[in-house]
């Protein structure tokens, strides 16, 4: 069996050569949005991004064309956007189809450009070099901390453990804050806390890799205390040891949020026991299960999470200085729930709307007794799991009109003053928070849960501000407490360039590594105790396998790891020589040069 698939234009040209007679096959996909065939086949099923095209008989050795495009006028803008786990049924037979070849290439070991002052990623907050060097083989320290960076060096394939002695005292220093003095007498460390010293040895760490340690005082400390990374689980399932390795890579940084987003519409997947449904139907997506392929690389494909899965991703985070905090999704992006549970949707809407995936139904309806069954129950359970106590509920992307056409959410809006979606928007993400809140849960929710009659979420939520920083600052001159993570700088699923042969969405922007450190967090000095911290995203529309992961991540990361910890941005030319010290191999262990 033949295929290729290639962009021309505004449509996608895909090319089957079949080495059997085919009895009226149908070609199964999905892509960066919603589908539509052109010629060569009709439409017989859609669910958002995911199609299926009913083809005509097809002949042993004759090449069929299939056009392809995007509704709604997309382009696509590279490879990323062609179908993404193509195959054919026929006659109950499933016939996998080459995929599209996927993932930039990481760039081959360089020889570093020479940088002034310390090779470091994030920077010190200060370094003051006393002359001359330390050579050292290693160090060894009964210090519980440093024990776990050299645990982490071993992981990494990196030499940290040897002769030198390392000596930690303690120190009236904040959160995260610590001291470096190296000199001829050796190595001390002062630091006020577990993470600071953590942070020490991370960077004795990096140095060592460097040769011999250069003598003098380091002295740094955070510029934010929430310094986090995004990672969508729900449209492609990672491995264990993918979660486990990415954990690493942001304690190599000095992130210490890891944002867990393993509920979306396509998938829920922690293995929960007050809703059972949830994960068992929605594990596995594709061929023959509950959802269809979307965003798969195969016909069937997933994977839940455990609870004893879940705890050890814990575990290992806070042995690294990194908290979890899950997402749960409400009240859209639900299109798993009330596929599953049609009872929490009323029977009667009649709206039209339609979310930007193009998935219509996607959303809770607040009016049903079944929603708050579901929600109460989910916020409960997940944030009993993790000991954080920070529970994001998501609140983005509500459709244009939700609930408008339905009549039990009209006549709730009536009951309670409201007039718009976003009013009941606003009522809704608030009573979740506060049930997340009775439960010892701080409720977090992306920017649009600030929406609406009443002033949004309240209830001392965090919002992450995603579409730009404007919504950001506006929430935080509201009084609510915000995480940057605008997508033109720290969405690292963007494709880094508009070459064709790039992989990457591109709805945002294209953000290359100087993007990364091309904004202000803080552009209001006014906000600064409002504005919290800095995050970075990685959706998973288009990765099928978890090596693709590592090359959209690096050199990005390194962007989001300034950005969060140092008080300026970084010049750019001094930040991108600095870059070229850092690598990720393909298994996503990370050189140092």
């Amino acid at each position: 069996m033949q295929y290729t698939c290639r962009i021309v234009g505004m449509e996608m040209l895909c090319a089957i050569t079949p080495d059997r007679d085919l009895h009226l096959p149908v070609l199964c996909c999905s892509g960066m949005a919603p589908l539509e065939p052109v010629s060569g086949g009709d439409s017989i099923r859609s669910l958002g991004s995911y199609v299926e095209i009913a083809l005509p008989d097809l002949k042993a050795g004759q090449v069929h064309e299939v056009v392809i495009k995007y509704s709604g006028g997309f382009k696509p803008a590279n490879r990323a956007w062609m179908p993404l786990g193509p195959y054919l049924r026929c006659d109950k037979e499933v016939i996998s189809l080459p995929p599209t070849p996927a993932g930039r290439h990481l760039a081959s070991k360089a020889k570093p450009v020479a940088v002034e002052g310390l090779a470091l990623v994030p920077q010190p907050t200060s370094w003051i070099p006393s002359g001359g060097s330390l050579a050292a083989d290693g160090f060894s320290s009964d210090d519980p901390a440093l024990a776990t960076v050299a645990d982490l060096a071993d992981r990494q394939g990196m030499a940290f453990r040897g002769s030198h002695r390392v000596t930690t005292v303690a120190a009236d220093l904040p959160e995260d804050a610590y001291e470096i003095d190296i000199s001829d007498d050796g190595v001390r460390i002062a630091a006020g806390s577990y993470g600071g010293r953590f942070y020490a040895g991370i960077t004795l760490l990096t140095l060592l890799q460097h040769g011999p340690l250069p003598k003098g005082c380091i002295t740094d400390a955070p510029r934010f205390d929430w310094r986090g990374q995004h990672l969508d689980t729900a449209r492609h399932f990672y491995q264990m040891p993918t979660i486990l390795l990415l954990l690493d890579l942001m304690a190599m940084l000095k992130l210490n949020r890891f944002h867990w987003h393993f509920a979306d519409d396509e998938a829920f997947r922690l293995e929960i026991t007050s809703v059972p449904e949830l994960w068992q139907k929605t594990a596995l997506r594709g061929e023959g299960q509950t959802l269809p392929g979307m965003f798969n690389g195969q016909p069937v494909e997933g994977g839940s999470y455990s609870k004893e899965d879940a705890r050890q991703v814990i575990a290992h985070a806070k042995a690294l200085n990194i908290e979890v905090m899950p997402e749960i999704e409400a009240p859209a992006h639900a299109l798993a729930i009330t596929t599953i549970f049609p009872e929490t949707r009323d029977p009667a809407d009649n709206g039209a709307e339609q979310s930007v995936q193009g998935y219509r139904g996607n959303a809770l309806n607040p009016a049903q007794p079944k929603t708050w069954k579901i929600l109460e129950a989910v916020t409960r359970e997940v944030g009993d799991l993790f000991p954080f106590n920070h529970l994001h509920l998501g609140c983005d992307e509500l459709p244009e009109d939700t609930w408008m056409g339905s009549p039990m959410a009209r006549a709730l809006m009536a009951e309670h003053g409201l007039e718009t979606t976003k009013d009941l928007q606003s009522w809704t993400i608030s009573r979740l928070a506060a049930i997340a809140q009775a439960n010892g849960q701080r409720p977090a929710a992306w920017e649009e849960a600030a929406q609406g009659a009443g002033g949004g979420i309240g209830h001392d939520a965090i919002l992450f501000s995603w579409t730009g920083q404007g919504p950001g600052l506006d929430a935080a001159r509201a009084g609510y407490d915000v995480v940057m993570t605008p997508a033109q700088h720290v969405y690292m699923d963007m494709a880094h360039t508009d070459d064709p042969d790039d992989w990457g969405a591109s709805w945002a922007a294209f953000v290359d590594t100087a993007d990364t450190v091309n904004w202000d967090p803080v552009p209001d000095p006014a906000l600064a105790d409002r504005i919290i911290g800095v995050q970075g995203a990685f959706w998973s529309e288009f990765t099928t396998q978890d090596e693709q992961l590592w090359p959209m991540l690096m050199p990005r990361i390194l962007g989001v790891s300034a950005m969060a910890w140092q008080e300026q941005p970084p010049a750019q030319d001094h930040f991108l020589d600095l870059t070229t010290h850092y690598g990720l191999d393909q298994q996503g262990r990370m050189w140092l040069g």
